[in-house]
């Protein structure tokens, strides 16, 4: 059985670790000619730790990651309101790492090649349309390089293309726009040594106006900032990660900040390539994917950047559809399974996301209250993750057919 994944960010190429550790056969397809270090710094929570800790990559983690162990909250004079611990810190077996999103791409992509051969991921492959039968799936490519079309058949397709899969809207093509949140996010990241304890993140708070910084090795600070500026509803723009940004735009918003601690302006203006980005999810999906076809990651879920939890929830992703795929004899059943443990959970991240959203304006104490109840219904209780079985896997039956 073959399992092709469109896409590899950083859920579909986990996807294939986990397959082939489950000693099922991957290939990955990836519309960009070349895989680079784009992007910023994310949070790896720890059920993603965990997960990635158990497919053999945690050295290499902890060797580009920060270990967090609190956030500061904190007004715009740098009083601190509340500190809540993070990771290690708040008893998770597996740390909380902030990484740069490119570098751990980088990290999983060598792991791929290196792993399942140097040919399991190709690039400048533009995925078109695809077709499917009993036997399985017909997926057609467009090499951006040439112009030529080709085929690859699987005995089943992953649609992890991120925030504007094709996979997703060919499956559910009267979907309508992303759906705004009002915020719109500026990020960067900026040369300057970790602050506090070394793995604190910074939330500070004025108005509609909110600053996040926390570190991510190699000297550097990634930073985002958050300011309202409308009401929810239909985006009516295209929204892209790497979206230049201008620091004139924000610097009004927080630039007069002076934490003592956190050098805010200095952060903004310190910063070599500040991106833009508005604050978007959809609503959750009643189905994901039909017969062969199914999906993972943003382009089955995406969600608020709140809880630091799209990454992470990719990485799960991954490890359960490679679990249920190698211990469920048939891959359409497989599939179901799948989605049906992941579409609730899922769900309720991308709802607890917004609940936080809504409620930012509270005090620091009652948005402590709130990442408390994010974790509960987000499934990520520390004893609940300290005691779940692990999803290492092997395929049930070498020899079904797909």
């Amino acid at each position: 059985m073959t399992v092709l994944i469109a896409g590899a960010g950083i859920g579909g190429l986990t996807a294939a670790l986990s397959l082939h550790a489950a000693g099922i056969d991957a290939l990955v397809r990836e519309s960009a000619q070349e895989i680079r270090p784009l992007g910023v710094g994310i949070n790896l929570l720890p059920h993603a730790v965990r997960e990635l800790t158990e497919l053999g990559l945690g050295d290499e983690l902890a060797a580009i990651g920060v270990p967090m162990n609190e956030n500061v909250y904190s007004d715009t004079t740098g009083r601190q309101l509340f500190t809540e611990p993070r990771g290690l810190a708040l008893g998770y077996r597996w740390p909380q790492y902030a990484v740069h999103r490119g570098e751990l791409q980088l990290l999983l992509l060598a792991a791929v090649r290196e792993r399942l051969g140097p040919d399991a991921v190709r690039v400048g492959l533009r995925l078109q349309d695809f077709e499917q039968d009993r036997h399985g799936v017909r997926a057609r490519f467009l090499n951006r390089a040439s112009g030529a079309t080709a085929e690859v058949r699987a005995a089943a397709l992953v649609g992890a293309d991120g925030l504007h899969s094709t996979v997703r809207r060919r499956l559910h093509p009267q979907e309508g726009p992303l759906l705004w949140s009002g915020i719109r996010m500026w990020r960067g990241v900026t040369p300057a040594a970790p602050f506090l304890s070394g793995g604190a993140t910074a939330l500070v708070r004025e108005g509609d106006a909110q600053f996040v910084a926390y570190p991510i090795g190699r000297g550097r600070l990634n930073w985002v900032t958050l300011v309202r500026l409308a009401a929810p509803g239909p985006l009516g723009e295209s929204a892209n990660w790497n979206s230049a940004g201008r620091l004139t735009d924000v610097l009004p918003h927080v630039g007069h900040w002076s934490l003592g601690w956190l050098d805010v302006p200095g952060l903004l203006t310190g910063c070599a390539g500040i991106l833009e980005y508005p604050m978007v999810d959809r609503e959750p999906l009643a189905t994901w994917g039909e017969g062969r076809v199914t999906l993972l990651g943003d382009a089955a879920h995406p969600m608020y950047p709140v809880g630091a939890n799209g990454a992470s929830q990719s990485v799960v992703d991954a490890r359960v559809l490679a679990h249920e795929l190698a211990t469920t004899a048939d891959p359409l059943s497989a599939l179901r399974r799948y989605e049906a443990r992941r579409r609730e959970a899922t769900a309720a991240v991308v709802l607890a996301a917004r609940a936080m959203n809504r409620n930012e304006q509270g005090s620091a104490r009652s948005i402590a209250r709130m990442t408390d109840t994010y974790r509960h219904v987000t499934g990520s209780d520390v004893d609940a993750l300290n005691t779940r079985a692990s999803l290492n896997t092997r395929l049930i039956d070498s020899h079904r057919r797909p």
